[in-house]
């Protein structure tokens, strides 16, 4: 395949920021897509490798996870390249073609290792056939201590400014969000520094009430890391965290579309409220994901995963063990929604939130070519991350001339 520099997908069904093209083409050079339409008005193959998607196939924009910890034995946490290199190659099977490698509260030393690890990856060890690494999410350790949850309780710290310029610093300026607790002192000078800075002021694993919510938007906070999970909940006398993530437009609101983290009626109830101008599909997943049921570490706990749970104890949720590609098909079985509104809330919606939405998010000439193609039952296919294929079910490649590559 070397000898051709361009791709060009074809027979599938696009859809594009502003329409859908039934049998259609999509044309790749240099890992960006240069050309797009329907199948009439494809002329020039010179040079190309020709991928024949089956009819009645989709391709969406690549999904981008801003929450997840770990996948196939890896964990951001571990601090080394292996493990954001079994990410990065492993994701790419779910439909995600990029993601930030997110932390959990540790000590002070476990986490500027993995801050610092990751990012050296990002600037200078990344593959253009892998997922992309956006950056970096620190979760905790600014949270508040009675909504720990799988968070290690004796490493949880009040939010601190020099504390967070240090850590950004080690990260090379790759902290592009941050999960905390506003209303745990020092929480209101973290979040007007963030906003300055154009980070993402995301709360959960928060006790702060309603009216701490709406002071914290207005210092800079415009976002809800996993809504419903280790935060307030919705009540009539205090609309807490959930209300606030239901009323509020300055703020976007991540969800784990599992159907445990909260059940499917709960979904449905967020989605009603919150639509798909504001959600973000996440996972929040685990080392475990992609492996089978057993024990895992995460941050220095052991979780057990049987049957899609994964549990620090009977009672405490530690994660998931989510694909995004579940995720995808979930919330429109949930709420009933639409294919478009599915690829609103787990491309475009985290490509505008994280300012990428340049170069991600979204098929359109111009953009990186992160495509995934779909199968009839929503299933993954194959997916390119920057126009190189990362995984493939039953891929079929043909030249010009119809030879075949496997």
């Amino acid at each position: 395949m070397s000898s051709f520099h361009k791709v060009i997908l074809q027979n599938g069904t696009i859809y594009t920021e502003n329409e859908v093209i039934e049998n259609a083409y999509l044309k790749i050079d240099e890992g960006k897509i240069t050309e797009l339409g329907p199948m009439t008005a494809l002329t020039d193959l010179a040079n190309c490798n020709i991928i024949t998607i089956p009819n009645g196939f989709s391709l969406i924009p690549g999904m981008i996870d801003i929450h997840i910890h770990g996948a196939n034995g890896a964990d951001t946490m571990d601090g080394t390249k292996e493990a954001l290199d079994v990410m990065a190659t492993t994701l790419p099977k779910e439909g995600t073609t990029s993601f930030l490698a997110t932390t959990m509260t540790e000590d002070a030393a476990a986490i500027e290792k993995a801050l610092e690890n990751a990012g050296e990856y990002i600037t200078s060890q990344q593959s253009a056939g892998n997922a992309e690494i956006l950056g970096i999410h620190l979760e905790g350790p600014f949270i508040h201590k009675n909504k720990a949850g799988a968070q290690p309780i004796h490493h949880i710290l009040n939010p601190d400014l020099e504390t967070f310029k240090k850590w950004q610093m080690l990260s090379g300026n790759q902290i592009k969000q941050v999960t905390l607790a506003p209303e745990c002192p020092g929480g209101k000078e973290v979040i007007q520094y963030l906003n300055k800075n154009g980070i993402i002021a995301s709360i959960a694993h928060s006790d702060a009430t309603y009216d701490q919510v709406i002071e914290a938007i207005e210092n800079g906070l415009n976002q809800v890391t996993h809504l419903f999970n280790q935060m307030t909940g919705l009540h009539h006398r205090d609309p807490g965290i959930v209300g606030a993530a239901f009323l509020r437009d300055e703020l976007m609101v991540e969800l784990i579309v599992d159907g445990i983290h909260s059940r499917p009626e709960a979904v449905k109830l967020a989605y009603n409220q919150i639509t798909d101008e504001r959600m973000i599909l996440i996972t929040d997943s685990m080392r475990a994901k992609w492996l089978e049921n057993g024990v895992y570490d995460l941050g220095g706990q052991m979780v057990t995963v049987k049957d899609g749970r994964a549990l620090l104890d009977e009672n405490t949720l530690a994660g998931s063990v989510l694909k995004m590609k579940d995720a995808f098909k979930n919330i429109q079985e949930f709420t009933q929604c639409d294919i478009q509104s599915a690829i609103k809330m787990a491309s475009e919606n985290p490509a505008k939130q994280l300012n990428v939405f340049d170069r991600k998010g979204s098929i359109s000439v111009g953009k990186d070519a992160d495509i995934v193609v779909l199968d009839e039952q929503m299933d993954v296919y194959m997916t390119l991350c920057k126009g190189k294929v990362a995984y493939s079910k039953n891929l079929k490649v043909k030249t010009e001339s119809e030879q075949a590559i496997n």
